[in-house]
């Protein structure tokens, strides 16, 4: 064992003497190899830094056989993680530079071993192999711990920030918008969306900062958006504004603020979708140019989410759901008043108002069938059903209304009857005989 610590030593000795090469390789590597990581000039070099520490570090490992419970990271590679966090660069993005370096440090190693005799190549390569994993585990240790504090507190201190200067905007009174613009780093005078997310079964803080996170990304790439803006509201939700593709100045004359509303709208009106696999419900706002859009998006986001948080604590489905704003506008503004939208469901669609599977289904099918103009086909291709299946079922749900027939004759009110018992689901239902 002490000729192979010797062995270990020689080998540790060459490395350090073409530690250069091995740094600019490492260096070129990872750059090339993790997007993430090839940033500015100033960024770059606060690698190359962490890169020579932890090169020199792992060589005085090997060459002085140090103990591991005394191997401390180099303080460049906790300088690094720290400015990743800041930065919200991926963890994952760092541990896999490092699995990165782990493989060219012991090819660069191997590569010195030619001239050892054949009996002491394969115990040596073994005990290299055995030591920088050694050092890998316990740097990768160290630097994961450096970078989630330092996420959870750069966050905590962001979000402390960015929750105040969200409160003082919705708030309606005076505002510094140039100093809130600042330092929330977002246009306040672009066309906004706003959306709020929350989870759709249970999860931690830390997964759920994840997940709104993705579908920040999924929304900025989907809708070419200029910026975006996430503000938890509390530990399980979260504010998410975009700022939508369009005139700059939108809010400047009350014409191009309608014309770039307009024009927002447009570009989302295909209602943006879930990217898959997303834990979270979202409830979107219209579009709305300038402060007032900020602000309005943000109160309809608000409005559609108490709609979804009545339907899902009635018992309906807790799938995903991503709702815009034009899907329930009329019911968003109804809501307020549950007992009155109780009275004016039942009292409007009679015995199809009951909290019963037949009736879900022929109130279900009515909706769709005067949303798509009474077409029958239309409906069936809508539902996936046989045009005589909706026949049928149209028939039934007429059947069941107060004065059948006589009251689609003017549909208003059986249409919003029927949107309210969509998105509310059984607590605007016949609650008993």
């Amino acid at each position: 064992m002490t000729a192979q610590r010797a062995l270990v030593r020689q080998v540790g000795d060459r490395v350090r003497e073409s530690q250069e090469a091995l740094v600019e390789g490492l260096v070129q590597d990872i750059r090339a190899q993790i997007g993430a990581l090839d940033q500015e000039a100033a960024a770059r070099s606060l690698l190359e830094a962490s890169i020579t520490e932890n090169v020199v570090a792992a060589i005085n490992f090997l060459r002085q056989g140090i103990d591991p419970d005394q191997l401390e990271a180099p303080t460049a590679a906790l300088a690094y993680a720290r400015v990743l966090a800041q930065r919200d660069v991926p963890q994952s993005a760092l541990i896999r530079a490092y699995r990165i370096g782990h493989q060219c440090f012991l090819d660069h190693t191997f590569a010195l071993l030619d001239d050892l005799p054949a009996a002491d190549r394969v115990p040596v390569c073994v005990e290299l192999v055995r030591l920088s994993g050694q050092f890998i585990d316990l740097i990768c240790e160290q630097v994961g711990r450096t970078y989630e504090r330092e996420r959870d507190r750069w966050v905590a201190s962001r979000s402390g920030v960015r929750q105040q200067w969200v409160t003082d905007l919705l708030g309606g009174g005076p505002v510094d918008r140039a100093a809130a613009a600042r330092a929330l780093r977002y246009p306040l005078d672009a066309v906004h969306l706003a959306c709020t997310l929350w989870p759709a079964a249970r999860m931690t803080s830390f997964d759920l900062v994840a997940a709104v996170d993705d579908v920040r990304a999924h929304a900025v790439s989907a809708l070419r958006a200029r910026a975006a803006l996430v503000v938890p509201t509390d530990e399980y939700e979260a504010r998410l504004w975009l700022a939508l593709p369009g005139p700059p100045n939108a809010s400047a004359a009350p014409s191009s603020s309608s014309s770039a509303s307009a024009s927002a709208s447009a570009s989302a009106s295909g209602y943006l979708g879930a990217p898959e696999g997303s834990p979270l419900h979202a409830a979107f706002g219209r579009p709305g140019a300038g402060l007032g859009g900020f602000r309005t998006s943000a109160r309809q986001a608000a409005r559609i989410r108490e709609i979804l948080g009545t339907r899902l604590g009635s018992g309906a489905a807790a799938a995903p759901l991503w709702v815009h704003y034009d899907q329930a506008a009329p019911v968003a503004l109804m809501a307020g008043d549950l007992p009155a939208v109780r009275d004016f469901v039942t009292s409007t669609l009679g015995a199809l108002a009951a909290a019963g599977a037949r009736e879900a289904v022929l109130r279900d099918t009515l909706r769709v069938f005067l949303d798509r103009h009474r077409g029958h086909a239309a409906t069936a291709r809508a539902m996936s059903l046989h045009r005589n299946s909706v026949q049928y079922r149209v028939h039934r749900a007429t059947a069941l209304l107060p004065h059948g027939e006589r009251d689609l004759a003017d549909d208003f009110n059986v249409r919003a009857a029927l949107l309210a018992v969509h998105w509310l689901g059984d607590a605007v239902l016949a609650t008993g005989p």
